[in-house]
């Protein structure tokens, strides 16, 4: 029997336990020694299964030492099987539609920021689930908790990028993009000129998250007003109570949803043909469904999206979908439905 690719089987078990809420040391445990056999000869792979030295190596343990054995055997692992039997729950029709129509993911972070793994690894999650292009949109510099990228990091980044996408595969591309924190006066976090250069632009509100209703609905409608923010991130700012069950978070927490004037708001963002985030997230699922209908009367244009932290987690956008699906959002007027030319040249309009 043909041997299978090991480390290949490796990183789809880390994407899946990331996409299963899994414990982190968990997924570290598998995409360490999807690492550490990547950087060795596959003729030493094959013979340290065979010696039974494997587990030798820094980075591969017993668990992830079987399952490479099982690879070369031509097997598929019985943890990638029994993930692979539990990956996710039946979507109605209408939400599996949806999820096969999407295109791209127009929110995720990697290490620069508040991520956990480098854009390289994004990338390949993103191509691995069938997408044609991943927004990159790590944190702005006010946001200090999750090292948010300061004007010259930024442009570190976009020459990254540039030289990440002369190695991807053929029909893959990352697109250049932020998540510009929205000032309580309703500026954007950034430096006018750069954000005129990102493919995408999502701006969100991270601070002052009780504004009374009128202060926070000035906010977004200035926000929205700027040529230069395309997508409006988590509206609602909304967390939801769910238990990580990595045991260095394990913890309840929540937080409620920010007031504002949502008809307004969502009036605006289909007046300035800017797109109200549908936020995949198991912990947000913003907005609420009641507010999500009221996007979808006033004519809004979707953009459904992870925030996604690690791979496995670019795999949530089902959640998002079902959410849609029920509050009647129509494909195409969700954004990341279209290819990546069509939705950078409707970013660009609004410059």
């Amino acid at each position: 029997m043909a041997s299978r690719d090991p480390v290949a089987d490796l990183r789809r078990i880390a994407f899946l336990l990331e996409a299963a809420h899994e414990a982190t040391f968990r997924v570290k445990a598998f995409r360490s020694a999807a690492n550490a056999l990547g950087a060795l000869d596959p003729d030493e792979v094959r013979q340290r299964a065979g010696n039974g030295t494997l587990a030798d190596l820094k980075g591969v343990g017993d668990v992830t030492a079987r399952c490479v054995a099982e690879s070369l055997a031509g097997e598929e692992p019985v943890y990638l099987r029994r993930l692979l039997a539990t990956e996710q729950d039946d979507l109605p029709v209408t939400a599996v539609r949806l999820r096969e129509a999407l295109r791209g993911d127009c929110h995720s972070h990697s290490d620069w920021s508040d991520g956990g793994s480098p854009i390289e690894e994004m990338a390949l999650g993103a191509a691995e689930i069938g997408h044609e292009y991943l927004v990159l949109t790590d944190h702005s510099p006010r946001l200090k908790v999750a090292r948010g990228l300061s004007p010259a990091r930024l442009r570190q980044q976009l020459t990254h990028v540039e030289k990440l996408n002369a190695q991807l595969p053929e029909g893959f591309r990352i697109l250049t993009g932020i998540e510009v924190d929205i000032n309580p006066d309703g500026t954007l976090d950034q430096e006018d000129e750069l954000l005129a250069r990102l493919d995408v632009v999502v701006g969100s509100v991270h601070s002052d998250l009780r504004a009374d209703e009128a202060a926070m609905t000035r906010r977004m409608l200035k926000a929205i007003a700027n040529p230069h923010l395309d997508i409006l991130g988590h509206c609602t700012g909304r967390r939801l109570p769910t238990k990580n069950n990595d045991r260095a978070h394990a913890r309840v927490s929540s937080r409620p949803p920010s007031d504002f004037d949502a008809k307004r708001v969502f009036a605006a963002a289909a007046e300035h043909g800017k797109a109200v985030e549908i936020n995949c997230r198991p912990d947000r699922l913003d907005p609420p469904k009641r507010l999500l209908r009221l996007a979808v009367e006033a004519g809004c244009l979707f953009s459904i999206d992870t925030d996604a932290h690690a791979p496995g987690q670019l795999d949530w956008q089902r959640y998002g979908c079902e959410r849609a699906a029920l509050c009647g959002v129509p494909a195409d007027r969700v954004v990341n439905t279209w290819s990546a030319d069509e939705l950078t040249t409707w970013a660009a309009g609004h410059r």
